[in-house]
């Protein structure tokens, strides 16, 4: 995977997300949104995937829109970033933190990359907060996963636009009530969870609503 980096690469907070060409384009004026939303010093790590539904998707799953299903390849996704984090072998099954880098991990994204970052947080324990801005929690099984797992991040950040739910695809217009199901499950779990409700469908100001979930979580570790 290409990797981009943003800030000051000594800090203590990184932020990982994964993004495809189209917000390679924007993740510069991301960056700057953030900065602007908090006073912490921070790093972004952009990791750029070769194959969007694929490589973001936990499991396979048919077409939901379009021909092109969903290959189910975050399990090898995961791994390379956190080899890449951490410069060590990764083995099969939940990976633990065991190694003291002194570094507080922050993943997030948007879209399937904001699906990622969630299930990320149930595969390991190494990132602290979870930045899901308008996460496809419609993916088929995904509710169940959540309800049958316990999240190891402890602050989760959830974002939706209030017209995303109005989508023509019978799957993903569900995404309303799915993401208030993922508020209630993580809240009672226990989890520092926030819902934020952002204007217009999904396409709408994706970088500032990704710079928004960022900085919700920064601030409040």
């Amino acid at each position: 995977m290409e990797i981009r980096e943003y800030g000051n690469a000594a800090s203590d907070i990184v932020l990982i997300q994964m993004t495809d060409e189209h917000e390679n384009e924007t993740i510069e004026r991301e960056f700057s949104l953030i900065r602007e939303m908090t006073d912490r010093d921070f790093l972004l790590r952009a990791y750029k995937v070769n194959n969007w539904n694929n490589d973001l998707s936990p499991w396979e799953a048919p077409p939901v829109f379009g021909n092109e299903g969903f290959g189910g390849g975050a399990a090898g996704t995961l791994s390379e970033v956190i080899k890449d984090l951490r410069g060590e072998s990764v083995l099969t099954g939940t990976v633990k933190d065991t190694g003291n880098t002194g570094k507080t991990y922050i993943i997030g994204g948007y879209s399937l990359a904001g699906l990622f970052a969630l299930w990320s947080a149930y595969e390991t324990d190494m990132f602290k907060g979870v930045a899901a801005a308008s996460p496809s929690v419609w993916f088929p099984g995904f509710s169940d996963f959540m309800e049958e797992r316990k999240i190891m991040a402890e602050c989760v950040y959830l974002s939706l636009g209030d017209r995303e739910a109005k989508a023509r695809n019978p799957v993903m217009a569900t995404v309303g009530d799915r993401i208030v199901k993922a508020r209630d499950i993580l809240a009672a779990q226990g989890v520092n969870c926030r819902l934020e409700w952002n204007e217009g469908n999904h396409f709408k100001d994706a970088d500032l609503r990704t710079a928004k979930a960022f900085a919700r979580v920064i601030n409040n570790l």
